[in-house]
C-alpha cells in the first residue's frame, strides 16, 4: 500500500482533487524560534524593554523570571492538592463514641462525609470480628469516618438480637442500615466482603466491583467435579 504522506507525483495528484488532505507544513527550528520569541514579547507586556534590546544579563533575569513563575504555579498547585487531600483523609482509625457524641459525630459530620457507626457489644463474636474489619478498613480508607459505640451506651434498651448493628450516613442522612447477624453473613465474612458492602453503598471509594462470597451453586458444581474426576481416575 502506498503511503498517502509520501512526496510523490500520484500523491500530488489526489492532493490537487481532494481525495488526500493538504500535506501539513513541516515545522522548521526558525518556526520555533520566532514561537518563542513571540511568546516572551507577549508576556513582557506593554512599556517593557524589547526582547532584542536586552543584554546577556538581562535575558539571565528574564529565564530566571520565567522559571520562578512556573515553579511558583506549580507549587500552588500542589499545596492545593495537598490541602485537599488532608481534607478528604482526616480519619483512619476507628473511633469510640457515647450517646452525648451522636449529634457532633454523626448527624453533623460535615459536608461529604460518609459515616460508618457500628453498635456492638463486648462478647459477642460477630461484633468482635467486625471491629477487627472496620480498623483495617478505617486505615485503607481515611477520607470516611468509622465509628463504634455500645449499644446500649448509645441507644438505651437496643436490643442485642439486633446486634450487630451498622448505621451508614452521608452528610447527616442515613442511607443504609444493616441489622443482625445475617446481615452480615455470619462469622465467614471476610474484611473483602465487608468493603464490598460498605462500597455498594458509597461509604468507601472500593475497587471490588463484585461481591467476592463464593457463589453456593459454584461451591456445589466444584465439588461435584471434583467427584466426577475422582470416579474417572477409577
Amino acid at each position: 500500500m502506498q503511503d498517502p504522506n509520501e512526496d510523490t507525483e500520484w500523491n500530488d495528484i489526489l492532493r490537487s482533487k481532494g481525495i488526500l488532505p493538504q500535506k501539513e507544513k513541516e515545522v522548521t527550528e526558525d518556526d520555533i524560534v520566532n514561537l518563542v520569541e513571540q511568546t516572551v514579547k507577549a508576556k513582557l507586556g506593554n512599556g517593557e524593554k524589547a526582547i532584542e534590546d536586552r543584554d546577556l544579563d538581562e535575558l539571565d533575569e528574564l529565564e530566571d523570571e520565567e522559571d520562578d513563575a512556573v515553579l511558583e504555579e506549580y507549587r500552588r498547585k500542589r499545596i492545593a492538592e495537598i490541602k485537599a487531600l488532608a481534607q478528604r483523609s482526616k480519619f483512619g482509625a476507628v473511633r469510640e463514641i457515647s450517646a452525648v457524641d451522636y449529634v457532633s459525630e454523626v448527624n453533623s459530620a460535615g459536608e461529604g462525609i460518609w459515616v460508618v457507626l457500628h453498635l456492638y457489644k463486648q462478647g459477642i463474636p460477630l461484633c468482635a470480628l467486625l471491629n477487627q474489619h472496620l480498623a483495617e478498613l478505617a486505615a485503607k480508607f481515611p477520607a470516611t469516618k468509622f465509628l463504634k459505640s455500645i449499644s446500649t451506651t448509645c441507644i438505651p434498651n437496643y436490643p442485642d438480637k439486633n446486634l450487630p448493628t451498622m448505621f451508614i450516613y452521608h452528610e447527616g442522612e442515613m442511607k443504609q442500615q444493616l441489622v443482625g447477624p445475617i446481615a452480615f453473613r455470619g462469622m465467614g465474612i471476610t474484611v473483602e466482603e465487608l468493603e464490598w458492602m460498605l462500597g455498594q453503598t458509597g461509604a468507601v471509594d472500593s475497587n471490588i466491583s463484585e461481591d467476592p462470597k463464593p457463589k453456593v451453586r459454584d461451591v456445589m458444581f466444584q465439588s461435584l467435579q471434583s467427584q466426577k474426576d475422582e470416579c474417572n481416575d477409577w
